[in-house]
């Protein structure tokens, strides 16, 4: 999991080296200052994802624990591929990095969301189904 996210975050930094030198600075409004402030951006994201992540996995049983790896593993597959489908247009372009840190720091985010909902969730609720629980077991 932390390989999958680490990989997805130097793919984000090598398109932008001189980035990791520097501090954002939000007060600085050029291209370089806007593609590291959205590294920065991406790196709390990140980090509150898998603080959250690894709540929810402690908090399921084998099972669950089993179905909400793969689940996360599918879906950083899909941000990096969406994020990479959505930012084509300025592939090649100084906005293309801060395009692609945005595109994962907003799917990251709406991640983190999901999986908080799930550990709020009321016994019997349909609506709120945790990952890992079935369907299934309130027949």
């Amino acid at each position: 999991m932390h390989r999958v996210f680490l990989s997805a975050c130097l793919a984000v930094l090598a398109m932008a080296p001189v980035a990791k030198a520097q501090e954002c600075d939000r007060n600085d409004d050029s291209q370089q200052m806007m593609t590291i402030c959205a590294g920065a951006d991406l790196a709390a994201a990140d980090a509150k994802l898998n603080t959250t992540y690894q709540s929810v996995l402690g908090e399921a049983d084998d099972k669950g624990k089993t179905l909400l790896k793969t689940a996360q593993r599918a879906w950083v597959a899909f941000r990096d591929a969406e994020c990479a489908y959505s930012t084509q247009a300025s592939e090649g372009g100084s906005i293309h990095p801060m395009e692609v840190s945005q595109c994962l720091t907003k799917l990251t985010e709406t991640r983190t969301k999901q999986l908080t909902a799930a550990t709020t969730c009321s016994d019997g609720d349909v609506n709120c189904t945790s990952p890992g629980d079935d369907a299934s077991d309130g027949q």
